[in-house]
C-alpha cells in the first residue's frame, strides 16, 4: 500500500512539474489547428513563404526553433505580410508546431 501511495505521489508531482507549452484551445485526444498570428497592412501579393518548426515530446523535451524571425530567414523575406501558426498535438504526448511567414 505504501509503495502505491508513493508511486501515485511521484506521478502527481511529475504531472505538476511538466508544464504545458501551448496557448491554444486543446482537444483532449487530438488537436490540429491553423491559427493566424499576425497581419500587417501589407496584405498584397505575398511572393515568398518561409517556415520554421519545432516539436515537443511528453511536454518534457522541446526541440527546434519556430520563431517568426527564423521563418522569415528561411524564406528570404524582408517585408512580412502575415503569419500563420499550425499546431498538431496527440494526447499531449507529441506536439508539432509550425510558423509560416508570407511576404516579399
Amino acid at each position: 500500500m505504501r509503495v502505491f501511495v508513493l508511486g501515485l505521489l511521484f506521478l502527481s508531482v511529475l504531472l505538476l512539474l511538466s508544464g504545458c507549452a501551448t496557448s491554444y484551445p486543446v482537444g483532449s485526444l487530438y488537436t490540429k489547428l491553423q491559427l493566424p498570428v499576425d497581419a500587417t497592412g501589407n496584405m498584397g501579393d505575398a511572393t515568398k513563404v518561409g517556415t520554421a518548426d519545432c516539436m515537443s515530446i511528453l511536454s518534457l523535451v522541446a526541440i527546434g526553433d519556430s520563431s517568426i524571425n527564423t521563418a522569415k530567414k528561411n524564406g528570404n523575406i524582408t517585408k512580412i505580410h502575415y503569419v500563420d501558426w499550425d499546431v498538431e498535438n496527440i494526447l499531449g504526448i507529441i506536439g508539432k508546431y509550425k510558423v509560416t511567414v508570407y511576404g516579399e
